[in-house]
């Protein structure tokens, strides 16, 4: 469990599983000879061979008065035959209320986007059904990322459908979703910035506070890796160009507005900065 606060603003990071893979696995366009020449690299995300180390976590933000989950990982008892989720029996959720967050104490859930270990735990398996885990959670799912997986799943080769079909609609069937907008504003402290690419309707979430700011990035980069090779693309991402051109946007405001990056599947530690570094970048733990 990681515990940050922006301002007047706390956000606890709390991890559900963390994993190793090959640099050209994640980032296909990657090589050894200039992944080691990202001398700033912390050994506890890169190690020497070029072997990444990568976390699944959830975050809870406090702020206003409000408790917002963002991103639920990738839950318990999925059928995830094509992913690394598959039939997870993980102490998440139990994990998760000993640090102090009851299920029934969250306000709202948001989705920075639908891929299989961002949404997990949106449900829980109960007496073979599938339920809100979060029972009295408003759960905000973007609209264009909805519509694109609504239309996309049903001919997936892969887990979509099986995403769909126990992790979104039992939300639908409980009432409990709000399909918002890529710049939707959770809070006076907290709203949504669009940065697509990795999904047609990825989103963040920029945290303003007493001053501070920060900016936790979903998908949008998975690894600091790319924060000095922003060009380096996962090979999850739908749409690699725009990829690309979110990553060199969002890098360049972090670095010019001095906030703080917290990265989604960063490991310890999960948050630092972002500095200019030539024509490129580099991160400050």
């Amino acid at each position: 469990m990681i515990e940050l606060s922006v301002g007047a603003v706390r956000i606890t990071a709390i991890t559900e599983s963390t994993s190793v893979l090959p640099h050209d696995v994640l980032l296909p366009t990657s090589t050894l000879e200039e992944l080691n020449a990202l001398t700033w690299l912390d050994e506890r995300y890169v190690s020497a061979d070029g072997t990444l180390t990568l976390t699944v976590q959830a975050f809870v933000i406090e702020a206003d008065g409000l408790r917002i989950v963002v991103d639920t990982c990738n839950g318990n008892d999925k059928n995830r035959p094509t992913s690394f989720g598959h039939m997870l029996q993980t102490d998440f959720l139990e994990r998760f209320e000993a640090a102090g967050f009851a299920r029934d104490t969250i306000d709202h859930v948001l989705c920075t986007h639908l891929h299989v270990d961002h949404v997990g735990w949106n449900t829980r398996l109960d007496n073979g059904r599938w339920v809100p885990t979060f029972p009295v959670a408003r759960y905000l799912i973007g609209r264009e990322e909805y519509d694109y997986w609504s239309a996309v799943a049903p001919a997936s080769t892969g887990d979509e459908a099986e995403i769909m079909a126990d992790s979104i609609r039992p939300l639908f069937d409980h009432g409990q979703v709000d399909l918002v907008e890529t710049d939707h504003v959770l809070c006076p402290s907290v709203r949504l910035i669009s940065t697509p690419g990795h999904t047609p309707g990825h989103v963040s979430v920029a945290i303003a506070s007493e001053g501070q700011e920060a900016l936790l990035t979903g998908d949008f980069v998975h690894t600091p890796v790319q924060i000095g090779r922003p060009d380096w693309g996962a090979f999850v991402d739908t749409d690699p160009a725009a990829s690309e051109a979110t990553r060199r946007t969002r890098f360049a405001e972090l670095a010019d507005r001095s906030a703080l990056l917290i990265g989604t599947h960063f490991p310890t530690p999960t948050a630092g900065y972002v500095e200019r570094d030539g024509t490129a970048f580099r991160f400050r733990y």
